[in-house]
């Protein structure tokens, strides 16, 4: 059984050979991976057997970004950013920080609309998205397109970097056409890009995995009558156009948003990622029993605690439990939380790439 018979199987809700196996790791992680094993990262998860593949998608072709003080960059949106490089753990971790909102000062409808940085879809060539997808395609893998990480399919994150945090929330509690402008110009540049990815694959993506967070580790960060009121009608969209695809809609969201996802299986989800088993309500028992019969989800494995802290006894444990829970009845794939950082013991993520092989089996889920 190859990656897509084994994923799509279990998206159906049926019992594949093993469970699915998807891996998330950062930049320095990845460093440290094919120092360790002594290949390159695309060698490591052929080695791991991986089954999922991340397409890099369309190649940008618009406007030279611009540069300014202290070495910072733009990016497609306008935003400002600079690299900050972080020692952790005696390991090498590099991130993109926004600088400075660049509507963090607009007052007016008119200040938003008016704009000059607003993206198009026209910045993008499209071209190499079939050879990308006929690559993972050919190694009998999934192939999954979600962007980078400052350009994600998304409503809120980046009306965030745009607006700024404390202002698109101010925005949609007391200056309502002001969220509606911005969320609005987002949503519509996404929902062309992704129509234009799609259809340049030509059927070659398996999965969409959007992405936006809406939760915090106690909480949403919105309320649910919020999120209907400005963030369902883009949500809902962008997985119309992943299904119309014959594409696999799943979304990225962190913390906890037990509270939202009857709202986002309304709209059309098929595949919840991330699963952070520290956040409340977000135990994975629990959404099983709650929501399994009609939604699939991947990860669930700590990055918070147990894959960072843990032993490798810990993480053998932590996994068999999630097979256990999870893994009964099909609808899941095993995945870390979130990108498994640089710090991590070596040692932990050997012991998780065991265990997924020797807890994923149907047998051993018994």
């Amino acid at each position: 059984m190859d990656s897509r018979e084994r994923v799509f199987l279990a998206l159906d809700h049926q019992i594949p050979d093993r469970i699915p196996v998807d891996f998330w790791a950062s930049a320095g992680c990845r460093a440290r991976l094919e120092a360790e094993f002594g290949m390159p990262y695309d060698a490591f998860l052929d080695a791991a057997d991986v089954d999922f593949r991340y397409v890099p998608g369309p190649d940008y072709i618009g406007p030279p970004l611009e540069g300014g003080p202290g070495g910072t960059t733009s990016d497609i949106w306008g935003v400002p950013r600079r690299t900050v490089t972080l020692d952790v753990g005696g390991h090498v971790e590099k991130y993109q920080e926004v600088v400075e909102p660049p509507l963090a000062g607009a007052a007016t409808v008119d200040q938003i609309e008016d704009y000059p940085h607003w993206p198009s879809p026209d910045w993008f060539d499209y071209g190499v998205l079939r050879e990308q997808c006929q690559r993972a395609r050919d190694a009998g893998r999934v192939a999954v397109f979600m962007g980078d990480r400052l350009n994600r399919v998304a409503q809120l994150k980046p009306a965030m970097y745009i607006r700024g945090v404390d202002n698109i929330m101010l925005d949609m509690a007391a200056r309502p056409e002001m969220a509606r402008a911005l969320f609005g110009r987002i949503r519509r540049f996404y929902s062309e890009y992704l129509e234009r990815i799609l259809g340049a694959a030509e059927g070659g993506i398996d999965i969409v995995l959007t992405g936006d967070d809406f939760g915090a580790q106690q909480g949403l960060l919105i309320s649910p009558a919020m999120w209907d009121e400005f963030l369902r009608e883009g949500f809902a969209r962008y997985n119309a156009i992943v299904r119309s695809h014959g594409a696999v809609a799943m979304h990225h969201t962190c913390g906890s948003v037990v509270d939202l996802i009857p709202r986002m299986m309304d709209c059309g989800l098929q595949v919840l990622q991330s699963l952070q088993p520290e956040a409340r309500g977000m135990e994975p028992g629990r959404l099983k029993a709650s929501f399994g019969d009609r939604l699939s989800f991947q990860g669930g494995v700590s990055i918070q605690r147990t894959l960072p802290h843990g032993s490798p006894q810990d993480v053998r444990r932590h996994v068999g439990e999630l097979a256990e829970c999870m893994g009964a009845g099909g609808g899941y794939i095993f995945c870390t939380a979130h990108n498994i950082q640089a710090d991590t013991p070596m040692r932990n993520i050997r012991a998780l790439l065991d265990a997924y092989r020797d807890y994923g089996s149907p047998g051993s889920q018994s």
